[in-house]
């Protein structure tokens, strides 16, 4: 007999010996009681013994029936949650999900874009590690993350991505003579205390050649890997500094911001392995991902 058939068998044995009647067992699966019939004849040829034996009227198991019943119960507990996890899974309602992404955006933007997404999946879990551009692409390449948050990728074989360009804007202290401005442009920034991304990243070289057309020295004060760092010394008087508009909303009533011009976009790419089938949990979770930052790009 197929497996599937043993398991449907198994279903009718238990609900016979649950309600001591055939009748009332074809009732509750919804079969007739002669399918019922059949299959306990089946089931006691296969199993060489008596499953029933008859007392006032009702079924009652036997000493071998009694014996597997309960092995018979887990074996149909098990298989009905098999099929609820596999029908969770079709729906995208349960599976696990692993997210590797920078320092900045664990504390920030993703805590409000987790909990929106498990909101309508209660059985799905999530794994977040932050670190560095460099391991999060070590990580992506191997396998071992489903899917990356990180900023200057500029390509490899093994790693599919998604980039997009967000808005930056200039940031400044609540006090700051910039508040009565509508716009900050380089001119603005000469000889302003000036919080910028490390210098061989791609944002710094870009806003430094910038600086340059425009014959701004501004001075440069703070070196910071992060954009959220860059946001924690400029409220607290610091200095100024131009960073992506999605940081800077996250440290509203802690400092201003105005938007920069010429914008120098910060480029974020979603990243995920090339090589692994991504789950339909994962490609949710990026398009998620990806609507929430739709009103900060360029």
């Amino acid at each position: 007999m197929a497996s599937a058939a043993k398991f449907r068998q198994l279903k009718v044995l238990k609900s016979v010996a649950d309600y001591g009647s055939m009748t009332l067992a074809a009732q509750s699966l919804g079969i007739s009681q002669p399918a019922v019939s059949r299959v306990i004849s089946d089931l006691t040829e296969l199993f060489g013994f008596s499953l029933f034996d008859r007392k006032d009227g009702l079924l009652i198991p036997s000493k071998e029936t009694r014996y597997i019943l309960p092995d018979i119960s887990r074996v149909i507990e098990l298989m009905d949650q098999i099929q609820h996890t596999s029908r969770d899974l079709t729906a995208r309602r349960a599976g696990h999900l692993r997210v590797a992404c920078l320092p900045g955006f664990a504390t920030s933007h993703l805590p409000n874009v987790v909990a929106s997404f498990l909101e309508k999946r209660p059985d799905v879990t999530i794994t977040i590690e932050p670190d560095r551009p460099e391991r999060i692409l070590e990580w992506i390449i191997g396998e071992q993350y489903d899917c990356g948050i990180t900023d200057a990728f500029t390509g490899h074989p093994a790693i599919e991505s998604i980039t997009m360009d967000i808005r930056t804007v200039c940031i400044f202290p609540l006090s700051h003579r910039f508040s009565e401005l509508s716009t900050i442009t380089p001119k603005e920034l000469d000889n302003e205390r000036l919080i910028h991304a490390r210098r061989d990243s791609y944002f710094f070289q870009a806003l430094n050649e910038v600086f340059r057309n425009y014959s701004v020295r501004p001075k440069h004060t703070v070196e910071t890997r992060q954009f959220t760092g860059a946001c924690e010394l400029v409220a607290r008087n610091v200095g100024v500094s131009i960073v992506s508009e999605l940081d800077a909303r996250t440290y509203h009533g802690q400092l201003n911001f105005r938007p920069f011009t010429p914008n120098i976009p910060h480029q974020l790419s979603l990243v995920r392995p090339t090589h692994q089938t991504a789950s339909m949990i994962t490609l949710d979770f990026m398009e998620q991902f990806k609507a929430s930052l739709e009103d900060l790009l360029v």
